[in-house]
């Protein structure tokens, strides 16, 4: 039986810098594997990602969000 755990949790933000920047003022640190449109933090065991929203969308292949909604994504590896 596989081990039941959380690894990544991917926000679709508006403005990724914007989003970062916000984060990085609480005090986390941004992983090295972050990159223009995608910031990682680990936290723990896990990491949360924050994705550009426009391209979690196409990522995701659903229809855009209506107004006002977001989008969120839950990883589970297993190895």
């Amino acid at each position: 039986m596989f081990e039941q755990r959380m690894t990544l949790l991917t926000l679709g933000v508006a403005d990724v810098g914007r989003a970062r920047a916000f984060y990085e003022r609480l005090g986390w640190k941004a992983s090295s594997a972050s990159q223009t449109g995608i910031a990682f933090f680990q936290i723990g065991g896990s990491a949360i990602a924050l994705y550009e929203q426009a391209a979690l969308t196409a990522d995701t292949g659903l229809a855009e969000p209506r107004p006002g909604a977001r989008d969120a994504g839950l990883q589970h590896a297993l190895a």
